[in-house]
């Protein structure tokens, strides 16, 4: 399917590695230039010139923290005027509500929920004027439902969900769409991590509890990148400008409700 966004400019955050970098994929194989951002200088730039080599796109590669205001300045100086704008940022790190610090809860709204209010700030507007545009948050499975040990991620990430269901129905009227997607277990570097905490706390092997769990979900596995980046896409297409202020949940059927 011709996807209608080639030539368009996206901005892709934490664009790296794993559901950033398979969305930064996806839409470069679509004719998108594209702005990534990162932290990690090597893993950055190594991405970079693979989406270069596999597709000719134009990339550009910033090294930033996002969630300050230097960083966010930094990546919309070198795409002052984005069609595409994915906001993603790493999650929080696990842990039990009562030892959780209010500085916890600080940085975690700052990087999953006021960092991508001010990107979605700084970009829908000028979208609106240019009559296109496509803002894609990447949120959580939590969204729907808590996930144990995750407080700070499923408290930031509800918050952003909430900011963004007024301003979708306002932009829509203007071809800018504003959509999350909600990744259940995706086969990441940061999904390892989960993993392995819980595998030392258990006593037990990182591969064992990686197959148990892969297992329990009804697709019997993990997702990969290469399936969310396809879903952004289309998301970030000419054939999405229908849909806004919905968040689309990508998770091997691993949440039990009907709705």
């Amino acid at each position: 399917m011709d996807l209608g966004i080639r030539g368009r400019k996206a901005i892709v955050c934490a664009a790296s590695k794993g559901l950033g970098k398979g969305c930064a994929v996806a839409l470069a194989e679509a004719g998108v230039a594209l702005t990534l951002c990162a932290r990690g200088r090597d893993a950055l730039e190594a991405t970079a010139a693979e989406i270069r080599a596999a597709t000719g796109v134009p990339v550009t590669a910033v090294v930033c923290d996002v969630t300050t205001e230097e960083g966010r300045r930094a990546l919309l100086a070198a795409c002052p005027e984005p069609d595409i704008l994915v906001n993603n940022a790493g999650g929080p790190p696990p842990g039990d509500f009562k030892d959780f610090e209010l500085d916890d809860w600080r940085r975690a709204v700052e990087a999953n929920m006021l960092t991508p209010i001010a990107l979605v700030r700084a970009t829908v507007y000028g979208m609106m004027d240019r009559g296109f545009g496509r803002i894609v948050n990447i949120t959580s499975a939590s969204v729907k439902a808590p996930i144990p040990n995750l407080e700070l991620s499923n408290g930031a990430r509800a918050g952003l969900t909430g900011a963004m269901a007024v301003i979708a129905r306002k932009a829509v009227r203007r071809n800018v769409t504003i959509n999350a997607i909600l990744p259940g277990p995706f086969d990441t570097d940061r999904l390892r991590s989960t993993l392995a905490l819980a595998a030392a706390r258990a006593g037990r092997s990182l591969e064992e509890v990686a197959a148990e769990r892969a297992a329990a979900n009804p697709a019997g596995r993990f997702g990969t990148p290469a399936e969310f980046g396809a879903l952004c896409a289309f998301l970030c297409s000419v054939h999405a400008g229908y849909i806004t202020g919905q968040n689309l949940l990508i998770d091997g059927g691993a949440y039990p409700g009907t709705l």
